[in-house]
């Protein structure tokens, strides 16, 4: 088969696809409606980006609209990042101030108007022979790569403080959210190096070799989307997010610091001991662990403390996740039943619903960070 008959036959079934599943989830019924549409118009831009490698040609008089077709990729990072705050922000809502994030998009076409736009006959003619060797084009790869990074280190930095947060106030199973985040966001590193080095190909390697690298970079993008969307859409748990307003505990204690005698330290000290024993006590008696849903804002109420010192005497002073510290009660509740002879007919699954956790592989990882030991060896051992 000729390679621009099975390009032109690939770009045609990723846009297709990606229409599809955009229009899916722009009808589908989900609490995280928001995230669903930034990651709908991202997918319809990502097909707008790979319908330039159709077998087309526009008419000379509206070439115009090639070249604006493809400035859209400007588009698909900012949407990206967005799509990732609403994923993990509960609280995210889009604002006007967010439009700052098409500048790149506007200052590439701004560029594009003087040698193309407003052209006209002949003139536009000598722009598509000398196309690649146009400062434009030029200045628009510079632009891609410098906007992707800026959005790539700008979501890591997100996923970091997420994690952050939500290990200090939720538990269960929402780190779930941070690792399919993580994992999509390498992918789409990968995904770019690969096409950074495919537009490298434009100028160094033979047309056929390029044109194979467009393909192999359209069969790996749809193979991306298709991941991603039915790996959103089967675990819809991955949607649940954080309040933006939570800081975590080092944020607050370093706007706090204080000069304070030696005195007060060795009294702050007995003081803090006697509450984290007294935790400790509420934790044994009350169980408030095994509420699979529990947040720190829970334990607080229940506790009568304020949830602020609370975040602080957790994290800070007993130097744990509020996540590991509820999850520590919790593996050696699950211990105690493994090892107890009577509840031998009990399943490994009955009896992490049972300790509060409402995750097999959450709770397996956990255990098996306690005790080096999966649950069913843990049981056979003892």
């Amino acid at each position: 088969m000729d390679k621009l008959v099975f390009l032109d036959s690939v770009a045609r079934i990723a846009v297709f696809v990606s229409l599809l599943l955009a229009l899916f989830l722009l009808t589908v019924k989900t609490e995280n409606k928001l995230a669903n549409r930034l990651f709908a118009c991202f997918i319809i831009f990502s097909a707008i980006d790979f319908s330039g490698l159709l077998t087309y040609s526009f008419p000379l008089e509206y070439i115009n609209i090639e070249f604006f077709r493809s400035t859209v990729c400007l588009l698909e990072m900012p949407l990206i990042y967005l799509y990732v705050l609403a994923v993990c922000y509960s609280d995210f809502r889009l604002k006007w101030k967010h439009l700052i994030y098409t500048i790149p998009f506007i200052v590439m076409n701004l560029v594009f108007m003087p040698r193309v736009y407003l052209k006209s006959g002949a003139e536009k003619q000598y722009v598509l022979a000398h196309f690649n060797e146009m400062s434009e084009i030029y200045f628009f790869q510079i632009l891609i790569e410098f906007q992707y990074w800026f959005y790539i280190i700008s979501i890591f930095l997100i996923l970091r403080k997420y994690k952050r947060i939500y290990l200090e106030n939720y538990t269960n199973p929402s780190t779930s959210t941070y690792k399919w985040l993580f994992q999509m966001t390498c992918v789409f590193v990968v995904m770019h190096s690969i096409t950074a080095s495919k537009n490298l190909l434009r100028y160094t390697a033979s047309r056929e070799i390029f044109l194979w690298g467009n393909v192999l970079m359209v069969v790996m993008a749809l193979s991306v989307i298709c991941w991603f969307v039915m790996k959103a859409l089967n675990h819809p748990e991955l949607f649940r997010g954080i309040n933006s307003r939570l800081q975590s505990t080092k944020e607050f204690l370093s706007k706090e610091k204080e000069d304070v005698t030696e005195k007060a330290i060795i009294t702050e000290d007995k003081v803090i001991s006697s509450q984290i024993l007294a935790l400790k006590n509420y934790m044994k008696e009350k169980e408030p662990y095994l509420d699979p849903s529990l947040t720190i804002q829970d334990l607080a109420n229940q506790f009568n403390y304020p949830v602020r010192d609370l975040s602080i005497l957790i994290n800070h002073h007993m130097k744990q996740h509020f996540f590991d510290f509820v999850n520590e009660y919790r593996i050696q509740k699950a211990m105690d039943i493994l090892k107890d002879p009577s509840k031998n007919q009990f399943t490994v699954l009955e009896i992490l619903y049972e300790v509060g956790f409402n995750s097999k592989s959450s709770f397996n990882t956990s255990f098996k960070k306690h005790t080096n030991l999966t649950p069913t060896a843990y049981r056979n051992a003892s």
